[in-house]
């Protein structure tokens, strides 16, 4: 449920003096915001469901039910405490997914450690700015994925940071030296230090993706994350009885927020199908263990609904789950709804800066509202539409940037007041640097970034609008839209298509068939590029700076 001034009158003006309304929404709801910490929810949903299952890894085969896990939540935060892990200490996690990476996640949040996320796709530079950035004092992590040796680049870049006073890998006896050293910890150790934790205490730090420069450290703390997940979790009615597959990383708040944190604040089980998304996996862990939510960014759906082996697996448990990271094209959106039985699938928006969700669609939204707008603001948020010029809030039907303001705007940056002070304004709204319109009925459109318009000849052109359009052209599977660098009109439009048959593309004659009786002749691309895939960072959104710098003239 939401307020907002209705299209009539505002407030303050007489009743015969008509005004727009204004692009402002405050969310309300039945329900407070939680004063927990993470670890006192914790407590909470072990008492309330002991024998119930939290956890479970597919592809070890591995499970804990409520009790088991707090067992071993305990027995790491002792072990942190035993190597000298003070309230305040940042301790890196860099490792894909696995039952290891949400133990160290709530037994930091129990003895008030900040845990440092460390994206899996980093390289040694990058890697070395975050353990010195945030002055990492301890390091968990993966020795090897795939083709990624962890370990030879931790190794590589140990001697230029000097806070990092200990290293250990998963599945390998610095692990077990680790957890051995709970042994010498007195058992009221981690309540004690519980006890002088507050809720407003930083209790995580994510790097957001840096398209200039190195990346920053978003500080996130418990009263932050915890609810922005109870919400989310609230909003599609997750219970005990849940049971979510969580394929998106764990490193992001899609994984660990809206995922874990959702989890745990109700009760529910938390599933990892694989330690990196694999379409077939995911289904199967679904198939298996009758799961009722299922999360992806629409390229992982996609790749799912297309997977040869889709109807070998029965997904009739699912009821529902979230779509977020980029927009769900209305065909994807419609098979994930009668293919994958989820009715009440759910389309989140935000950042990583907001904890990270703030408007949400509803179980009762229809397909349109689901495909065409990101929801509605969550409750105990405010979103406003801003001209990013003037910071004045937008009639609605305006494209402007949009705000918002809460529990859920981050501490800052870590270390960086001024790059805080850019984003974060003197009345604490944080500037997404989103496009979007709110319509009449409060739903927000997310219209494309600022920084990714396209201005072509002085008209603003939107991707996302051409994008959705060429949707449904008959041999086009997916598509991203960009502007790249033109002598005559500043920018020209580039559509990257993957085609739904590799051996009978579309034409860039055929495109603009398509396009020229339904779209203004400024909106039709003039460049086409057939891929077999997009560059992807590795929480699943396309890398449209790559695609543009890939196919800049000259």
């Amino acid at each position: 449920m939401t307020t907002a001034t209705t299209a009539g009158t505002t407030p303050g003006t007489s009743a015969g003096t008509p005004v727009r309304a204004a692009s402002y929404e405050h969310g309300t709801g039945t329900r407070g915001l939680l004063g927990d910490t993470i670890g006192e929810n914790l407590a909470r949903a072990v008492t309330a469901h002991p024998d119930r299952e939290a956890l479970v890894d597919v592809e070890s085969g591995a499970r804990w039910t409520y009790a088991e896990f707090a067992a071993d939540v305990e027995r790491l935060a002792r072990a942190f405490l035993g190597v000298g892990v003070a309230k305040g200490d940042r301790v890196g996690i860099w490792a894909v997914n696995c039952p290891e990476w949400v133990l160290v996640q709530y037994a930091t949040a129990r003895i008030g450690a900040v845990m440092v996320n460390i994206n899996p796709a980093y390289r040694a530079h990058e890697v070395e700015y975050v353990l010195r950035q945030a002055g990492i004092t301890v390091l968990c992590a993966t020795e090897r994925h795939k083709s990624s040796d962890y370990r030879a680049l931790v190794e590589q870049v140990h001697p230029a940071c000097p806070d990092l006073r200990r290293i250990c890998y998963f599945e390998h006896e610095s692990w077990d030296e680790l957890l051995a050293a709970a042994d010498g910890v007195p058992a009221d150790a981690v309540t004690a230090r519980e006890e002088e934790l507050s809720c407003d205490d930083p209790v995580n730090i994510q790097y957001t993706s840096g398209t200039t420069g190195f990346p920053k450290g978003a500080t996130l703390s418990h009263h932050n994350i915890l609810n922005n997940g109870y919400f989310v979790g609230e909003t599609i009615n997750y219970t005990e009885r849940d049971r979510i597959c969580i394929p998106v990383p764990f490193y992001h708040c899609f994984g660990m927020v809206m995922g874990n944190l959702a989890a745990t604040s109700h009760g529910a089980c938390m599933v990892i199908p694989a330690r990196s998304f694999d379409p077939e996996a995911t289904l199967r862990a679904v198939a298996e263990e009758r799961c009722t939510s299922l999360y992806g960014v629409p390229t992982m759906f996609i790749a799912e609904l297309n997977h040869p082996r889709f109807a070998a697996y029965d997904l009739s448990s699912l009821r529902t789950g979230i779509m977020a990271g980029s927009p769900c094209p209305v065909e994807v959106m419609r098979r994930v709804v009668t293919e994958m039985h989820m009715a009440e699938v759910s389309i989140c928006y935000g950042m990583t800066e907001t904890s990270p969700v703030s408007t949400q669609t509803r179980r009762e939204d229809d397909l349109e509202l689901r495909t065409g707008t990101v929801g509605r603001v969550l409750p105990h948020v405010e979103v406003k539409v801003t001209d990013p010029a003037t910071g004045v809030t937008l009639p609605r039907g305006r494209a402007g940037e949009l705000c918002t303001r809460g529990y859920s705007v981050m501490l800052g940056y870590w270390g960086e007041p001024e790059r805080t002070a850019e984003v974060i304004d003197s009345g604490r709204w944080m500037h997404t640097g989103d496009l979007a319109v709110m319509r009449s009925d409060g739903c927000v459109q997310i219209v494309g970034r600022i920084k990714d318009m396209i201005i072509r000849g002085g008209e603003n052109v939107y991707p996302r609008e051409i994008e959705e359009f060429l949707y449904g052209h008959p041999k086009i599977a997916d598509v991203q839209v960009v502007g790249v660098p033109d002598e005559r009109y500043g920018e020209e439009i580039l559509a990257c298509v993957i085609p739904r048959d590799p051996a009978d593309p579309p034409t860039l004659d055929s495109v603009t068939a398509y396009c020229r009786e339904r779209l203004a002749h400024y909106k039709i691309p003039r460049r086409l590029e057939i891929l077999a895939d997009f560059p992807m960072t590795v929480s699943g959104k396309v890398r449209k700076v790559e695609l543009r710098e890939r196919y800049a003239p000259g």
